[in-house]
């Protein structure tokens, strides 16, 4: 009998180790042994391949192993690196007395496991084999390191090659700690619903797409020389049970084994994965007695695993501490038996002082052969040789270690694969992608969400939404009736759920209430659902007309999900599980509405986070001393949003801070991004030529010395007019007397023009205004004087030929086309007085706090709309009209103004001036604009305390929009040149150009 079964044993070592022995077997006698690294056929002159010298190395590196050496090298030990002192000594007595192989570690953080590394390497023989089981990254165990999204997200981003380059970081973030061995990937299908264990860990519910995925983790990892294990064979994924706490039964014939439980094991067999974990649950068509698990199972792991399926790499059991297994098979047995069964890799003992003398015992008394030992030690030994093990010192440096394993690359991996993983189920009312032009009343609810939550942030910005926030989870205690009567008197209502679980027998954490109230909206408006939380959970939402899952209630997620309900991503996610109700979703939603102008990560478009990041301490410190009380700073580059913050408050009072979707009082920046765009629309369209003269356009001012100023001298401020004449003067008797009852009225009137909350002018005011621009006295040189009285004539002159007000006129050619909802004059009156800023409480004309009316007083006297001042907006919307002028002329692959024409007015043009045409142009010593401007920069600034720079150079577009008028005008921002600091700080921060 005992012959037999050392027959057989050899002849499972023969077929575990067939890819290496198939040289040795047949030519052992022809081997010329010079050392171990040079290996030569006799008279052929053949090198050995690195596998076959690995395993010649591990041979002679064995030998000098003793017994107890060997036996310990087959055992990983559970460590923590938050522990004590004392525990810290107990691990390093047990390495040293034991000569154990590896360690895996669990709860900690990288600086603790880095220096307990260190010294645990220092003090043993043979160098450990650094474990741990992080599936989505190092933070799934540590604190400060980094999570990647789980297995079911990247197994719905339907992009193997995106998680390839994630398992690649991983893996660089393993062996920045020095770990060798990561228990990933799990290679479960997981065909049930109810699997409580397994669930998102697995890439989804069919074979061949989890062997894919599978198979990229492995490629990816072994990129940096790092171990995988492939889990949990034969099978864990139509499973019921949690083999932490019991034994599951895989209840599946060997044929549905084959064909769906062990399909990808037997893929990545074929793909050389380095390891196979056995895990602890019962299959009976594979060993068919009764309570025992699978990891234990020499007909399993012997028979199945190593004899049908060839397979020679290591194999490793499950954690040997988990209930699965001691339940019925206690410590020191466990360890005992799967060793007999064909484990190379003892994992996670839950007495180590109790398995190794168990298993040290049994080899001595014969009942496990001394071959099997070192068979399965050779192997461990060549698996350290390939991570590099004895290559190297194995010390772990410290030094910038949380910032290598937290670098901007792994963000932007994260980013992308929750963008390629977001996925839309159902979209029966045809509403998804959001255009803005469509939906413009939209309430976006977040039901258990933050309230600064980033999807609300980003559709704050991305579309007209009014946020609600239901901030804990619906339950029949309280009641939102309230919440509910206002939401549905929008158009749309983006519904978000957040907080869910993965427990399919507790409906994942999504209490009966949050259907109720879902439906309810359902009835009475259009609604479009977001759950960020398990695919398995849309079996909830099976009755609404548009879903969307988002996998995980996290930032990027939330970024990636309003990208893609927006149009600013293509809808390539896929189900990745079928679910009650609702089948895999195999087909590519692809719209991708636009290309420009969303929310990126800054390392995307070649921008240092870092040198950003110092803007914050500028605009608080600027903050601090009284410059302006609040303000927004938008960075765009490469067409993308790489920064868009907001700082501060309204006023300092500090009661409304500043949003994304705040809007300021643009100033002389209305003159760029109002009559200028205006004026360029119209060259582009033959109406206007710049060298005629305005007497032609305007026959007002014919027979005045205006009458023969051209359009071009207008543009280039070379027209000889005076900057500025306080035109309200002129409808004053006296200081004493008040406003004159010819103007105007302190009560609305019909046709009458807003000046402020309580002040309103005749309409024939803008008569009269012009009237006495035309006849104001020109200066002696036509030099360059920068002037706000030529704005107000090509106001005229715009209205002139198009027949249409200047607000009109850009709303129907620029800011409808592009989205722009926030972008208007007379702010007070087409928003809430909540969401605009502030600026001065002027006492000479208005006489009060100025507040959703323009600053200027000449563009207030004008009813808030004039050539020169009078535009509201906000950083976001502002940029997209710069980038529509960088993009030279189009946005979204609509033409606006032809590329010759933007080129024409922003170039410069004049040896007496640095402007282009309207457009200002950078200048030395300039304290609004950064020193690293390029000459093909243009912009402009505002006196509010705004300031809007484009630089084609550069690709760069940046705006800052304050009120530092507020509540009197002060000239810090303008003495400090702050504007400038930060745009300093902007250049410094492109990394892909060399600018200093």
């Amino acid at each position: 009998m005992n012959q037999i079964k050392h027959i057989t044993i050899k002849i499972f070592h023969i077929l575990g180790l067939l890819s290496v022995l198939m040289v040795f077997t047949t030519a052992k006698k022809d081997f010329v042994k010079t050392n171990y690294k040079e290996i030569y056929f006799k008279n052929h002159n053949y090198k050995l391949t690195a596998h076959q010298e690995r395993f010649l190395w591990a041979d002679s590196v064995l030998k000098r192993l003793s017994l107890e050496e060997k036996v310990g090298q087959v055992f990983m030990l559970p460590v923590y690196s938050n522990k004590s002192e004392k525990y810290y000594e107990k691990v390093e007595n047990q390495l040293i007395k034991f000569h154990l192989g590896g360690i895996i570690f669990f709860q900690g953080d990288p600086i603790s496991q880095a220096n307990l590394t260190n010294r645990y390497q220092s003090k043993v023989k043979t160098p450990l084999l650094i474990g741990i089981d992080a599936e989505w990254g190092l933070g799934m165990r540590l604190d400060d390191a980094f999570s990647f999204p789980k297995a079911i997200s990247m197994g719905a981003s339907n992009d193997p090659e995106l998680v390839k380059l994630c398992a690649e970081e991983m893996a660089y973030q393993c062996k920045r700690l020095g770990v060798h061995f990561n228990f990933a990937p799990d290679a479960d299908v997981n065909t049930n619903p109810e699997n409580p264990v397994i669930n998102y860990r697995s890439f989804g519910s069919i074979p061949a797409n989890v062997s894919m995925f599978s198979k990229a983790v492995v490629k990816g990892f072994s990129q940096h020389r790092i171990l995988t294990s492939a889990k949990h064979f034969p099978g864990h994924g139509d499973t019921q049970d949690d083999s932490h706490k019991t034994m599951p039964v895989l209840k599946a014939s060997k044929q549905k084994i084959l064909l769906q439980d062990a399909y990808p094991f037997i893929e990545l067999i074929k793909d050389s994965v380095p390891s196979i974990m056995v895990g602890h649950l019962n299959a009976p068509a594979l060993d068919p007695r009764p309570n025992v698990p699978a990891s234990i199972s020499a007909p399993i792991i012997k028979g199945f695993l190593k004899g049908e399926l060839l397979y020679g790499g290591l194999v490793i059991s499950d954690a040997l501490n988990m209930r699965g297994l001691i339940n019925k098979y206690p410590t020191g047995v466990a360890e005992v038996k799967a060793f007999q069964a064909g484990n190379d890799i003892l994992l996670q003992t839950a007495d180590i002082d109790i398995a190794y003398p168990a298993l040290l015992a049994k080899i001595k008394s014969g009942g496990i052969p001394i071959a099997d030992l070192d068979y399965s030690v050779r192997k461990i030994l060549m698996a350290k040789k390939w991570a590099e093990l004895f290559d190297k010192k194995q010390e772990v440096k410290i030094d910038s270690l949380i910032e290598d394993i937290n670098r901007p690359y792994a963000h932007l991996l994260k980013q992308e694969l929750f963008e390629k993983a977001t996925t839309i189920i159902k979209n029966e009312d045809n509403i998804l992608p959001i255009i803005s032009q469509k939906h413009s009343d939209i309430a976006s609810l977040s039901i258990a969400g933050k309230a600064d939550n980033i999807f609300q942030q980003k559709t704050g910005v991305y579309g007209n939404t009014i946020n609600y926030i239901i901030p804990f989870k619906p339950s029949e205690k309280v009641t939102y009736q309230n919440i509910l009567n206002q939401v549905v008197n929008h158009k749309l209502v983006i519904a978000t759920i957040h907080q869910t679980h993965n427990s399919d027998s507790r409906d994942f954490g999504i209490n009966p209430e949050t259907i109720e109230i879902l439906t309810e909206i359902q009835k009475k408006t259009k609604l479009v659902v977001i759950v960020f939380g398990n695919p398995y959970a849309m079996r909830l939402f099976k009755n609404f007309n548009n879903i969307v899952c988002a996998y995980e209630d996290q930032k990027e997620a939330h970024a990636a999900a309003a990208d893609v309900i927006f149009g600013f991503k293509s809808a390539n996610g896929r189900l990745p599980v079928e679910t009650k109700s609702l089948a895999l979703n195999q087909k590519t939603i692809f719209y991708n509405k636009t290309t420009e102008g969303n929310l990126t990560d800054p390392a995307y478009l070649g921008l240092d986070e870092i040198k950003l990041s110092k803007i914050r301490h500028i605009v608080d410190e600027s903050i601090a001393s009284g410059e302006f009380p609040g303000c927004q700073i938008l960075i765009a580059r490469k067409g993308k949003v790489a920064y868009y913050q907001s700082f501060g408050y309204q006023d300092y009072s500090r009661t409304k801070p500043i949003k994304s979707n705040t809007i300021y009082d643009l100033a002389s920046i209305t003159k760029v991004s109002a009559t200028l765009q205006a004026i360029m629309h119209l060259y582009d369209n033959g109406k206007l030529d710049l060298d005629q003269n305005l007497g032609l356009y305007l026959p007002q001012a014919k027979g005045t010395d205006k009458e023969n100023i051209s359009i071009r001298s207008l543009l280039l401020h070379e027209a000889g007019l005076k900057s500025f004449i306080p035109f309200y003067t002129y409808t004053n008797s006296s200081a004493q007397a008040g406003y004159q009852n010819l103007w105007f009225s302190t009560s609305p009137k019909n046709t009458y023009l807003k000046v402020s909350q309580n002040l309103f002018v005749s309409p024939t005011i803008k008569d009269s205004v012009l009237q006495w621009v035309l006849k104001s006295p020109l200066l002696e040189h036509r030099r360059h004087v920068y002037s706000d009285l030529g704005m107000i004539l090509l106001q005229h002159v715009i209205e002139k030929i198009s027949g249409m007000g200047l607000e009109a006129y850009c709303q129907r050619h620029v800011y409808e086309p592009m989205g722009l909802y926030s972008t208007f004059f007379n702010a007070s009156e087409r928003s809430s007085i909540d969401k605009i800023a502030p600026t001065e409480f002027e006492r000479v004309f208005r006489g009060s706090q100025v507040h959703g009316t323009v600053h200027d007083p000449n563009a207030a006297l004008l009813g808030g709309v004039a050539g020169h001042a009078g535009l509201f907006s906000s950083a976001w919307e502002l940029s997209k009209i710069l980038q529509m002028n960088l993009n030279r002329g189009t946005y979204n692959n609509k033409r606006y103004i032809s590329t010759a024409t933007v080129d024409l007015f922003t170039k410069n043009q004049s040896d007496k001036s640095h402007r282009g045409l309207g457009w200002n142009k950078p200048l030395p010593d300039d304290g609004n604009v950064s020193e690293y401007a390029s000459d093909q920069a243009y912009g402009h600034t505002g006196y509010t305390g705004t300031v809007a720079w484009v630089d084609p150079k550069y690709d760069l577009v940046f705006v800052f929009l304050s009120n530092r008028v507020y509540p009197t005008v002060n000239n810090k921002l303008i003495k400090n040149k702050t504007r400038k600091r930060i745009h300093d700080l902007v250049y410094e921060a492109i990394k892909d150009e060399i600018i200093l």
